[in-house]
């Protein structure tokens, strides 16, 4: 028999019809884009971003690794996703070199996005392998690669922060390398710790764990301080080799069509994650020193990086392929 249609089953319908899209809401991951493959250092920050959000503001917060063509894909995504906040994007130095040396890029940087905040920086260490017969440090690498035949350096790809920073070596020396393009840093540092190729310009995040192994041996780093992890290594400017500070850094962004508001909330939920021990603790070890920036900050900063290293292309007389 059909019961009768009560108040209280008019309130409870009713009361349904807010809470479920509610529950839908609630229940919709947040996803940070990372657009290479996991492993590397930008994808060590993203989980770590990602853990310590998900336990302060109890969303689920997860990483989405979408690697391919030198991180289009991803990026690609990231530019196309809803401006809701649910879709962030971690970008960093390659996407602010990309404009100079690739042709036809599927979004404009850094047009497409809107900018959260500021991740971190770490400079890049020169790497080569620590057999006993290889080079003691940065002042016979030189020598050896300006009196026998050229030197191989590995590169993660055309127009990686590691290719030009090859080159700006070569052209602040008068050195010639030889430079030999890989896929990612890791495979390249595993054929320096083997001696295939004689070196690399990569993060410490990337080539920590064979250095600890006693594999590699770190040459100089481009920061303009030297990194406290690394005390004993110079920089490049201590070498006398100069306008060769480089750092890498990493920033979330979100769709360019976010909210204001919405932007500054995701801001300041980041750089409340961010401070955490466990995150500082873990990045620190890594060689990735902490910063933050306002949203206006960070879009001057990308912005300026555009220019930056599309001068250096311009230089080097390097063009979009």
């Amino acid at each position: 028999m059909t019961r009768p249609f009560t108040r209280r089953h008019a309130i409870a319908g009713a009361f349904s019809l807010v809470v479920a899209p509610l529950a839908t809401a609630q229940s919709v991951p947040v996803k940070i884009i990372v657009p290479w493959a996991p492993g590397g250092s930008t994808d060590a920050i993203a989980r770590a971003l990602a853990q310590r959000l998900s336990e302060s503001t109890g969303k689920t917060v997860i990483v989405d690794n979408k690697p391919g063509a030198a991180g289009q894909i991803g990026t690609d995504a990231g530019a196309k996703a809803a401006p809701d906040g649910n879709t962030l994007l971690i970008v960093e130095l390659p996407h602010a070199i990309a404009p100079a040396v690739t042709a036809k890029l599927p979004y404009e940087f850094p047009r497409d996005f809107a900018p959260v905040t500021l991740l971190g920086t770490t400079p890049l260490v020169l790497f080569t392998t620590a057999d006993a017969s290889s080079p003691a440090d940065f002042a016979a690498f030189m020598a050896r690669a300006k009196s026998g035949p050229p030197l191989a350096l590995a590169h993660s790809g055309a127009g990686a922060v590691s290719h030009l920073s090859s080159e700006l070596l070569a052209a602040r020396t008068g050195a010639k390398f030889t430079l030999a393009p890989y896929k990612g840093s890791a495979p390249a540092l595993i054929d320096v710790a083997g001696g295939t190729v004689a070196g690399h310009f990569s993060s410490l995040a990337a080539g920590n764990s064979l250095l600890q192994a006693g594999k590699l041996r770190a040459l100089a780093v481009t920061s303009a301080n030297r990194l406290p992890m690394l005390p004993n290594v110079p920089t490049l400017d201590e070498l006398g080799i100069r306008d060769m500070v480089i750092d890498q850094w990493w920033a979330l962004v979100a769709p360019a069509r976010t909210s204001p508001e919405l932007l500054e909330k995701l801001r300041t939920d980041t750089i409340a994650a961010m401070g955490s021990p466990a995150v500082k603790d873990k990045l620190s070890s890594l060689g990735v020193v902490l910063r933050s920036s306002s949203r206006q900050e960070l879009a001057a900063h990308m912005q300026s990086e555009v220019q930056r290293w599309g001068g250096v292309a311009r230089n080097l007389g390097l063009k979009p392929e």
